[in-house]
């Protein structure tokens, strides 16, 4: 399902004149990207928005205050997707994320992305 409704979302922007779409999410293996890259129609460019773990888990206590499951779910999966990402190589380029603001970080990945 996701996959189709990407193909239409995607048909739709490019339709009306878009030249660049941005796709936010993980992508753990060579396959999802391929699936990814045919379903929006276009080449993807993915960059891996990398943080330290203990800075990644300071932010999930935030985000989950008061839903201890969800939490744990998350930082147990933090430790899990670092490892799997760091094997897989699916990015094309990395940025650290840990110490930089959000604008810094924006302007980070659209140099390598080549968007200027």
């Amino acid at each position: 399902m996701l996959l189709r409704n990407l193909r239409s979302i995607a048909g739709n922007y490019l339709d009306a004149g878009a030249t660049r779409l941005v796709l936010a999410g993980v992508v753990e293996q060579q396959s999802e990207r391929k699936q990814l890259a045919d379903a929006m129609g276009v080449d993807l460019t993915v960059c891996w928005l990398r943080a330290e773990l203990p800075v990644i888990h300071r932010r999930l206590t935030r985000r989950h205050d008061g839903e201890p499951e969800a939490l744990q779910w998350h930082l147990d999966r933090s430790v899990e997707l670092d490892g799997i990402l760091s094997r897989a190589a699916v990015d094309d380029f990395t940025i650290d994320s840990t110490t930089d603001s959000v604008p810094d970080v924006a302007a980070s990945v659209i140099r390598p992305a080549d968007w200027l």
